[in-house]
């Protein structure tokens, strides 16, 4: 490998990885000085009974609680301001996120727009923030999106129905809790399509062109974790196992994509995930991922092919571009395992409707980084084979 010069960028000051390591989610606010928590979460959260025990672990600290609840899929702009007068309000001195990307992502902009004027909208695009947001502390409860330990937040405008990044380095938590206990009770449709998006994540950043050692390393590894244990996860749900090994998984290619950016799966998910199709974003990116990797595929041969030995694919005595072309055979043979077959016309997507979805995905900074060059054609070719 040709040496080559990168930047490792921030990362959370703290992650507390482990069975049962919501427990202490009490202590650590206790120690550094915080006592008034809005918990940001959604009502099927809450009803899970997840809250529940982490609520305990607050009012044993002493740290009083606010739960607001209100998060949705592709949460908007409205959810984030009615979240920050309720912590502005309630004087609140740390948000925490509980849930999936949503809930997570919420919970950063609401941190944000505590202490910076204006809407969100104002701070769209990438280091825009002005002011140090609330201390932000996230645990997710689904092994998928990895926000929180990434300096992005995905917030849905909902006048212009489109999605819009917020990123900072002022958006990396505080610090960050994975526990596997709180991702058990995801039935398996939604471990399913979280854990395609993980995955996505881990091998976008590995073939891209930002790719470097030491995010190799993290995605390489998350595509054999969940490569792994995916189907275990979402066949039986109880297996702790499993859900050790996935939510590892996601946090790895959370690292790698946090240093790296991602491709053009993630680019095309975004306007597929706001407007009027609404898909949910893990599946829209399993959707998508085997006609972007074919697209990709002459991009980054050699890569392709460690994709698909790592997902184990067998390759011996195959040409290079047959053994890379095993990648695809592989999420393909994933994704029908896991009990993804839709495709975008399911979701009411149609021919006319490409040159849109493709002119909002060329503006994402994912393309610049994608294994091969692409223009808008490339972009509505690529949705055209998953309709």
């Amino acid at each position: 490998m040709a040496q080559k010069t990168f930047t490792l960028l921030e990362q959370p000051a703290r992650i507390i990885f482990g069975i049962g390591a919501a427990d202490i989610l009490g202590d650590e606010l206790r120690h550094r000085k915080l006592n008034k928590a809005l918990i940001v979460t959604d009502e099927g959260v809450r009803k899970s009974g997840v809250i529940g025990v982490i609520e305990k672990s607050l009012e044993k600290a002493g740290v009083a609680v606010e739960i607001f609840d209100e998060v949705r899929p592709n949460s908007g702009v409205q959810i984030v301001e009615k979240g920050t007068r309720i912590a502005k309000e309630e004087s609140r001195d740390v948000v925490v996120g509980i849930g999936g990307g949503s809930s997570m992502d919420t919970a950063k902009a609401i941190g944000a727009m505590v202490t910076n004027e204006g809407s969100i909208q104002d701070y769209e695009g990438l280091h825009k923030l002005k002011k140090q947001p609330l201390p932000i502390v996230l645990l997710p409860t689904t092994a998928g999106t990895s926000s929180e330990v990434t300096l992005w937040a995905v917030i849905t405008d909902e006048e212009q129905k489109r999605k819009m990044g917020i990123g900072s380095s002022m958006l990396i938590p505080t610090f960050a809790i994975d526990d596997p206990l709180l991702t058990i009770s995801q039935p398996p449709n939604v471990t399913a399509a979280a854990g395609m998006d993980a995955l996505t994540h881990a091998i976008e950043s590995y073939v891209n062109t930002a790719a470097q050692p030491i995010s190799e390393c993290f995605a390489l590894e998350a595509i054999k974790l969940i490569g792994k244990y995916l189907r275990l996860a979402v066949a039986k749900g109880g297996n702790v196992e499993a859900r050790y090994n996935m939510l590892l998984g996601t946090l790895m290619a959370g690292l790698a994509f946090h240093q790296t950016r991602l491709g053009n799966c993630h680019a095309l998910a975004m306007p597929l995930g706001g407007g009027k199709w609404q898909i949910p974003h893990g599946l829209v990116n399993a959707i998508l991922l085997p006609h972007v990797m074919e697209f990709n595929l002459i991009g980054n041969l050699d890569k392709f092919t460690l994709v698909a030995e790592t997902m184990g694919q067998k390759t011996d005595g195959l040409s290079l571009r047959k053994a890379a072309e095993q990648a695809i055979v592989a999420i393909k043979e994933l994704n029908e395992d896991v009990g993804i077959c839709q495709r975008l016309g399911d979701f009411g997507v149609e021919g006319k409707d490409l040159p849109e979805i493709a002119g909002e995905a060329i503006k994402s900074g994912n393309i610049a980084v994608n294994p091969r060059q692409t223009n808008i054609d490339d972009l509505i070719s690529i949705a055209k084979k998953a309709l």
